[in-house]
């Protein structure tokens, strides 16, 4: 089959897609687990309520999460080029696409931590446990497995999010698929650009489930 480009230009649509989804998934997860303990602690039922500062962040994260990717890439275009120099280009991408997942991540670490049974906290408050020492020893260890499928899910929906950002000239297979592919009617390579990312979902999330299945058995 003739797909109208070279192996070295495939190769290299890979590797960009590649460094865009996990260079923005590691920034992005940092950011979201730090939100979502906050989320968690400061909550009117949690264990440090805070109501102004739960209302700022839970405000925060559905204003981000309610805007489209497409719409968020071009809105933060001046934040892009402030913090990386240019508005286009992979790494320019890192930007939107950290924005775009942190809130995504953010709520689904927090269902993941809520789902930790009540009575392991309690346990460990009168164990005389700091906060710190709470979500260090009992919340993140008791939610691994939910957090290791929150994270595949994740990178998943990061996956979809860097075809778009061909758009601001990310290169990546979307953007392979839509230049090369759609704007030139060239069907099997929109056909082999589709099989390409099935596979890195199929891959990713047997990886994921592995892992969770595994930190869940060793729970």
């Amino acid at each position: 089959m003739e797909l109208g480009v070279s192996a070295d230009r495939l190769w290299l649509a890979t590797e960009e897609t590649l460094f865009m989804v996990f260079v923005s998934l590691f920034i992005g997860t940092i950011i979201a687990m730090v939100l979502a303990v906050l989320l968690v602690l400061t909550a009117p039922n949690g264990i440090l309520p805070r109501r102004l500062l739960f209302w700022s962040l839970n405000t925060l994260v559905n204003t981000v999460r309610s805007v489209p990717f497409i719409i968020l890439m071009v809105f933060i275009l001046p934040l892009t080029k402030l913090l990386v120099g240019t508005r286009v280009g992979t790494t320019a991408a890192l930007v939107p696409l950290v924005v775009f997942i942190v809130p995504y991540l953010a709520r689904l670490f927090e269902n993941s931590l809520l789902e930790v049974n009540k009575g392991i906290i309690e346990a460990a408050q009168a164990m005389g446990a700091s906060y710190l020492e709470i979500v260090r020893y009992f919340l993140l260890p008791e939610a691994k497995g939910s957090l290791i499928l929150s994270i595949t899910t994740g990178t998943i929906g990061l996956l979809g999010a860097t075809a778009m950002a061909g758009a601001i000239g990310a290169g990546g297979v979307g953007d392979l698929a839509l230049t090369y592919g759609y704007e030139r009617l060239n069907f099997p390579l929109m056909l082999f650009t589709v099989v390409v990312l099935i596979l890195f979902v199929q891959i990713i999330q047997s990886v994921g489930n592995h892992f969770a299945a595994k930190a869940r058995g060793n729970s």
